[in-house]
């Protein structure tokens, strides 16, 4: 009997981390159609600055090691899941949580000066696709925060189910993956931009 219990866990298990993996291939279609319009149009400035201009790559460089940092802060959580060590779980969330939130808080600060001088999306078919690109990214990151915060409260409540384990674990698949992303935005986006390619 519980032999086959563990086997419709096992079965259970299996099919969640494959919808997941799944979506997480739908999100890459996603995001190498999103890259595909910028390289389209990145030239397309209409008259008006390109990223050479505006880009600043301190500022991108900074947005970048804090959300590296949060990917391995997320990877201890994980490990200390692993562990059993409820009160590590919540603390490396919540570290996690606030490198995530500092992250977004610079790219929407970025987006707000951006505006606020007069390169919008409105502009030019460039900044459309700067704004539509990061833009998503972002969107995704206030995502991962929201279940963040709410696998944070289950553990603090529930403590460390098999439940919170699996939500925990594909948590820091999303996290790892808006990670590579914005490796890939850093790489195309600001590096390339500001040297002019």
């Amino acid at each position: 009997m519980d032999k086959s219990v563990d086997l419709i866990e096992k079965v259970e298990k299996s099919k969640t981390y494959l919808g997941f993996w799944i979506y997480i291939m739908t999100d890459c279609v996603l995001f190498a159609s999103l890259f595909a319009v910028y390289a389209v149009l990145h030239h397309n400035t209409n008259g008006g600055p390109s990223g050479q201009s505006l880009f600043s790559m301190p500022y991108a460089l900074a947005e970048t090691l804090i959300l590296l940092t949060s990917s391995f802060t997320s990877g201890l959580s994980m490990i200390a899941a692993r562990n059993n060590h409820r009160s590590k779980v919540i603390f490396w969330l919540v570290v996690t949580f606030l490198l995530g939130s500092t992250f977004l808080y610079l790219e929407l600060h970025e987006f707000n000066h951006l505006v606020q001088t007069g390169d919008s999306w409105r502009v030019s078919g460039f900044l459309s696709s700067y704004f539509t690109l990061v833009g998503t990214h972002g969107l995704h990151i206030f995502v991962g925060l929201l279940w963040m915060t709410i696998l944070t409260l289950v553990v603090m409540k529930r403590g460390l189910t098999k439940g919170s384990v699996k939500g925990l674990t594909l948590l820091n698949i999303f996290w790892h993956f808006l990670d590579v992303i914005w490796i890939f935005i850093f790489s195309v986006v600001y590096l390339m931009g500001h040297v002019g390619l």
